[in-house]
């Protein structure tokens, strides 16, 4: 977005100090709190709070909060964008005082991934024992990357985001990325993951599926990957996801196909065992989104299936409400 002469100014004058150029130039390479910008600066927190308060009431940097916790990072857009990422490419490299913020920055992304490491580590073994049941991993993301092409992509939502996977995959083709899950562990794995692969455009979000943090018709594609057999009220989470997307945007549900393995309710917390085509398909049509393919992929007791969905090119309506949805959320609760 091109800014005017008085938001260039604005954000001019709203940088215009060195801990401030300190803290934007930090703010550029990802996500941090205030405890980390004190932790690199060695500057007290109140004086650090006040400068990140100028810079996002001018618009060069937003903060997001996340229940107790709040990250700073450049605008994701507006002028205020603009204005911040031509400040942060006049900074000189070899400057010794941004050189040794950047070694501090890259201690903290250190010890980010060396906890996230060790959670991953702690639950390997059951994410090993369902990974044995189902197709490889790499057979379903060619799958994915078939229906929804890289190069297609601007604006990606990733619902229940996990690892942060299905961004990485997508990084270096999208403008934004976004994964939204309800663990803060696996957040802090999805953020050191993204951080590993050099992904500032991406962001790693605490978020609730049944309503998610985007405005109408905001995004391009939206990925369910793994998701909606944790899910009490799937039809509802596929009901959001269409909300978000743009006429022509695309939502791609990856899960299980119907299945008779019981225990994984009890090992791995599944709420339903598997989606027949018909019940998702139903779910996409109530939504005002068109199913336009289906692939299964067989593998030892599981098949995974993803469903490609698109939102017609015209003006969307208002989602029709299925009205089977409650009867089969109670038949299932049952």
């Amino acid at each position: 977005m091109i800014a005017t002469m008085d938001q260039v100014l604005a954000g001019l004058r709203a940088a215009g100090e060195e801990t401030r150029l300190r803290l934007l130039a930090l703010c550029a390479r990802g996500e941090l709190t205030v405890t980390d910008m004190v932790s690199i600066l060695g500057l007290s927190q109140p004086r650090v709070s006040r400068h990140l308060k100028v810079m996002c009431d001018s618009g060069l940097l937003e903060r997001v909060r996340e229940g107790t916790w709040v990250f700073y990072r450049l605008a994701a857009h507006g002028p205020g964008r603009t204005v911040a990422r031509a400040i942060v490419d006049l900074l000189p490299e070899g400057d010794p005082v941004a050189a040794r913020d950047r070694e501090r920055h890259n201690e903290i992304l250190r010890v980010r991934a060396e906890a996230a490491q060790a959670y991953f580590r702690a639950n390997a073994d059951q994410w090993d024992d369902l990974r044995r049941l189902h197709a490889d991993e790499r057979r379903v993301e060619e799958s994915l990357l078939h229906l929804l092409p890289p190069e297609t992509v601007r604006d990606l939502l990733d619902v229940g985001t996990g690892t942060g996977r299905m961004l990485a995959l997508y990084a270096p083709h999208i403008r934004e990325g976004l994964g939204l899950d309800l663990s803060r562990e696996m957040l802090a794995v999805a953020r050191a993951n993204l951080d590993e692969v050099g992904a500032t455009h991406c962001q790693a979000r605490l978020g609730d599926l049944y309503h998610l943090p985007c405005e109408d018709a905001s995004r391009d594609a939206v990925t369910v990957h793994q998701v909606l057999h944790y899910v009490e009220r799937p039809s509802d989470a596929v009901r959001e996801c269409a909300r978000v997307l743009r006429p022509g945007g695309r939502l791609v549900i990856v899960d299980f196909a119907p299945h008779d393995l019981e225990d994984l309710r009890e090992r791995h917390q599944h709420r339903r065992l598997g989606f027949a085509h018909e019940e998702v398909s139903a779910w996409c049509s109530a939504a005002d989104l068109d199913v336009v393919d289906i692939v299964d992929l067989p593998g030892g007791a599981l098949t995974v299936t993803l469903w490609l969905a698109r939102r017609p090119l015209e003006a969307a309506a208002e989602p029709r409400t299925d009205p089977s949805d409650d009867s089969r959320e109670k038949e299932h609760a049952a």
